[in-house]
């Protein structure tokens, strides 16, 4: 099956953007689509990555994709670095038909199946491009209708409709965050950039993953003044940083009291998603009353 990627259609403008629609061929109907942002180094990929396991170990079947030029995203659970589909598809000089399964999937640890899209050239293209193809490419091979779960683990910060474009596919987006002012500055950017998607798109707020922080303070005080809630809860632990140095997700990593309570929380994580539940209705702060809000004597 050949989908052709037609010409993007302006659907209207919003609040001063242009939102570009959805090739309705390309839509996602087979899974439940979860999309993780949040700011660059607050570990997306550890988190997406160890969530991608937890759905796993519920015996869903989960396909993980990296957004990020780097391709690192999956690194934990395939062990290495992973072909892109950019690469796969220059390899064929964009002839798509010409691509087998496992030029672009690698299969991961427990089963997750990886796919690491990549990204144009630095200063050229876009990022939104790539996630299309990349979706594309997956629906020609038939690959999402054997998928109960996908993960997408997208770049930093929303600078752009093209780092946006995975929320076109989501049902959820989470954001993950740590608790000081750049992480949660930019969480409220990203919940700017899901409120403007979810005026013409299925994707709304799941909420909030703490990460890397021994308190949640201030996430917390930032959730109540603007209608999100807190999912889950990971402290910075010495643990974490062992398994991305031994390439492992931390379900391979030796038995402590530490690393089985940070698992069994990625368990109660991926339940509570596949469970489902009310979106988070959250309006963002402008930039100048965070500053404001975030802001000590």
């Amino acid at each position: 099956m050949n989908i052709a990627i037609r010409n993007p259609v302006v659907a209207r403008k919003e609040e001063g953007s242009l939102q570009v629609a959805l090739d309705p061929d390309l839509k996602i109907d087979t899974a439940k689509v979860f999309a993780v942002y949040g700011k660059g180094g607050i570990g997306k990929s550890t988190t997406s990555s160890n969530l991608s396991v937890a759905f796993s170990k519920l015996g869903k079947r989960v396909l993980q994709i990296g957004c990020d030029p780097k391709h690192d995203s999956t690194f934990t659970l395939t062990k290495r670095l992973a072909p892109t589909v950019i690469d796969a598809l220059e390899s064929v000089n964009f002839h798509s038909e010409e691509l087998r399964v496992e030029d672009f999937v690698v299969e991961g640890y427990n089963g997750v199946m990886c796919v690491e899209a990549g990204g144009p050239p630095a200063g050229t293209g876009c990022g939104g491009y790539v996630v299309g193809q990349t979706v594309k490419l997956l629906k020609e091979h038939h690959l999402l209708e054997d998928t109960d779960v996908v993960v997408f683990d997208v770049l930093g910060d929303v600078v752009c409709g093209g780092f946006a474009s995975p929320l076109q596919h989501a049902d959820r987006a989470l954001i993950v965050t740590a608790n000081d002012f750049d992480s949660i500055f930019a969480m409220n950017r990203i919940v700017a950039a899901i409120h403007a998607k979810s005026k013409n798109y299925g994707v709304r707020l799941g909420g909030v993953i703490a990460n890397r922080s021994a308190k949640t303070d201030e996430i917390d005080r930032f959730n109540d003044a603007v209608g999100l809630k807190r999912l889950a809860h990971f402290p910075d632990l010495d643990v974490v940083r062992r398994s991305r140095l031994k390439k492992s997700t931390l379900f391979e990593m030796d038995s402590s009291p530490e690393l089985d309570a940070v698992t069994a929380e990625y368990m109660r994580l991926a339940e509570t998603l596949w469970a489902g539940g009310e979106p988070c209705e959250a309006a963002p702060m402008k930039d100048r009353d965070l500053f404001e809000f975030l802001g000590f004597d």
